[in-house]
């Protein structure tokens, strides 16, 4: 139980990148018109986006 819990704690930083970051990316840029270039939609920038950051919050250790 305590591996498990240790696991989930680890997966945190990028869980959270994926569920909570990512959405926000991508409906911040369908309010506000902002089209993602390269002609790729609005999610595929905000998965890039937001999952970058979480990675980096997951290697780090910091989201800042």
């Amino acid at each position: 139980m305590e591996r498990a819990l240790k696991l989930v704690a680890a997966l945190l930083p990028i869980a959270f990148a994926f569920a909570f970051l990512v959405p926000v990316f991508d409906q911040g840029m369908q309010a506000l018109g902002i089209n993602a270039p390269f002609g790729l939609s609005t999610l595929t920038l905000a998965v890039i986006i937001g999952g970058g950051w979480g990675l980096v919050a997951q290697v780090t250790g910091r989201w800042i």
